[in-house]
């Protein structure tokens, strides 16, 4: 393989080139980098910190939320950069080669903006820059507390007074993420439909529809917000997204646990992405994605670390499979399930991130990997039509030699 001074593979051959140049040789086994299709970058600094569950007391997503908000209003543009380059620096050591952030901590502690609208962003982005990981940052409009309430006193850091705001604070971010390369992009959405008005979901995508950027919103988490959604406007999340926007392939839909058979084929068929957070979706309780189903149906599916319970992609892929195994009763969830999985992480994962990638080591396409030691004792007896299900099922962090982004190492062991 050759690569330019861009970071760009130039060819592909098994033949030594003939012309003399800079050679390195690698052992081990090379993967596609992983995209991190979720992230909430400040929840970092909270990770294993709401554990603790007193006895007869009930903690779920909504009294987990109490902690997040505190950690939310105790971040300062210093401390978030701070933390958000700890966890670049992990996602990277990881296998991570690009990270989606889901970016709404955008005022300070008393709920006001900053001089500079999107000074948080520009940290978030300092930090990628700092560890080398690729970013698409994607401002998130956050206005209501819930379904025709108002924000609640401890989200005041999250809130944007209107849309008008928020495009402002969009427009900023989009500035600042022209001064870089392939490395930073932009996306946006609505946190939720229980944060922004039904009409102004509508209206955020009429205004923005034609500037091609990836399209993020949290849906159907929690079996509460769907009953509430249904109370509030007539229908669930999902089946009110699928009749009021033209949902396609540039819609990435996070967690979506609770869905109906119908809203499994309508997100299948519109060929949406939906980000699948397990470690997180399993710290809150939040339930099991139906994803055998949704395989079947020819569903399209990345993941997030969301909270940053843990951040080891193959722990992640394990989740997904197993929690279908455990369910369903049966090993075979998937045809040939570590190929099926990383493909669709592969995929799925670079759209969400508003990249197109026609494969995972092409001609031209950035060259981002992530290599494992071929010395670890499983993979070493693994013969090449068992390797990847080896690395998949039984690897971590430890087993990674170390990670290329734009044909760079920027974690080797």
């Amino acid at each position: 393989m050759g690569i330019n001074a861009k970071g760009k593979i130039n060819y592909l051959s098994c033949e030594n080139p003939e012309t003399e140049g800079h050679i390195e040789f690698v052992a081990g086994a090379t993967l596609p980098g992983f995209v991190n299709a979720h992230s909430h970058s400040f929840q970092y600094a909270m990770a294993g910190q709401a554990e603790t569950h007193e006895p007869k007391t009930d903690d779920d997503f909504w009294s987990w939320r109490d902690a997040m908000y505190s950690c939310a209003l105790s971040m300062t543009p210093d401390k978030l950069e701070k933390v958000t380059t700890l966890l670049y620096q992990q996602l990277v050591a990881n296998g991570y080669t690009r990270v989606v952030e889901f970016h709404y901590l955008h005022h300070d502690a008393n709920g006001k903006p900053y001089h500079h609208v999107a000074e948080m962003g520009e940290r978030v982005i300092a930090a990628a820059m700092r560890t080398g990981i690729k970013l698409t940052l994607v401002p998130i409009y956050y206005h209501t507390g819930d379904f025709g309430k108002p924000a609640f006193e401890k989200q005041r850091c999250f809130i944007s007074n209107g849309l008008d705001s928020y495009l402002k604070l969009l427009e900023a971010s989009e500035n600042l993420a022209s001064q870089f390369d392939d490395r930073i992009n932009i996306g946006y959405g609505p946190h939720s439909l229980r944060a922004v008005p039904a009409n102004e979901i509508i209206t955020l995508y009429e205004i923005l529809k034609n500037k091609n950027l990836p399209f993020h919103v949290h849906l159907s988490e929690q079996i509460k917000e769907v009953e509430n959604c249904q109370a509030f406007l007539g229908q669930r999340p999902v089946e009110w997204l699928l009749e009021n926007l033209p949902v396609d392939e540039g819609f990435n839909l996070v967690h979506c646990t609770h869905l109906t058979q119908e809203e499994i084929k309508g997100l299948a068929a519109a060929k949406a992405n939906v980000i699948l957070c397990p470690s997180t979706e399993g710290n809150l309780g939040d339930g099991i994605f139906p994803l055998t189903p949704f395989y079947e149906a020819g569903g399209n599916w990345a993941i997030g670390t969301d909270s940053q319970i843990q951040l080891n992609p193959m722990e992640d892929i394990r989740w997904l499979d197993y929690a279908q195994r455990l369910t369903k009763h049966r090993r075979n969830t998937f045809d040939n399930g570590a190929a099926t999985m990383v493909e669709k992480l592969f995929i799925a994962g670079n759209r969400a991130a508003g990249q197109i990638v026609s494969d995972y080591f092409a001609i031209g396409q950035c060259f981002d990997a992530v290599v494992y030691e071929l010395s670890n004792a499983v993979l070493a007896q693994a013969d090449l039509k068992h390797l990847l299900s080896a690395i998949v099922y039984t690897t971590d962090r430890s087993q990674i030699n170390g990670t290329i982004i734009n044909g760079e190492w920027k974690y080797k062991k």
